[in-house]
C-alpha cells in the first residue's frame, strides 16, 4: 500500500452558521451542500461538517468539539494572508512563525474556528522564493 494524500476530514460543529461564516467567508472555501450534507472544498480536498456528534456512521469514537488541529497550505505571502484575515475582522492567534511542514520549511499563522479547532495556515518557503524570483523576472529586474 502507498498512501498518496488525504481526501477529506470531518469537523463537528455546535453552530452551523458560525461555521459557515468561518470556512466560507473568512477562509474563502467553496460551500458544498450536495446530498443534504455540509462541506467546504479547497484545492483537491474538503472538510465535511457534521452538525451533531456521529451524524453519519461510522464516526470517530470520541467526537469532541474543538479537538482538531489542522494545517492548510496556501499560496501567497503569509503576511498578506494574515492581513486579509484581520481585515475581515477575524483574530489571528499567533504568527507568522517558522515551522516544519511535510515538505520542508513553512511560515504559519494560527487562528481558531468558532468551535475552537486550531487552524494553521501555512506557506512553504520555496513558494515565496520562487514567487519573488518570478515576479522580478516578469518585471524585467
Amino acid at each position: 500500500m502507498k498512501l498518496q494524500r488525504y481526501d477529506h476530514l470531518v469537523i463537528t460543529t455546535q453552530d452551523t452558521e458560525k461555521c459557515r461564516h468561518f470556512y466560507r467567508d473568512i477562509l474563502c472555501m467553496e460551500e458544498d451542500t450536495r446530498n443534504d450534507r455540509l462541506a467546504f472544498r479547497f484545492g483537491n480536498a474538503k472538510i465535511n461538517i457534521h452538525r451533531q456528534k456521529a451524524e453519519f456512521l461510522p464516526a470517530a469514537r470520541n467526537v469532541t468539539y474543538g479537538s482538531q488541529d489542522v494545517c492548510l497550505i496556501a499560496e501567497g505571502d503569509i503576511e498578506e494572508i494574515k492581513q486579509e484575515i484581520l481585515d475581515k475582522g477575524y483574530p489571528v492567534e499567533l504568527g507568522p512563525v517558522k515551522r516544519t511542514g511535510a515538505l520542508g520549511e513553512i511560515s504559519s499563522i494560527y487562528l481558531r474556528d468558532p468551535d475552537g479547532n486550531l487552524i494553521e495556515i501555512a506557506v512553504y518557503a520555496e513558494y515565496n522564493l520562487l514567487s519573488t524570483w518570478l515576479h522580478g523576472y516578469v518585471k524585467g529586474d
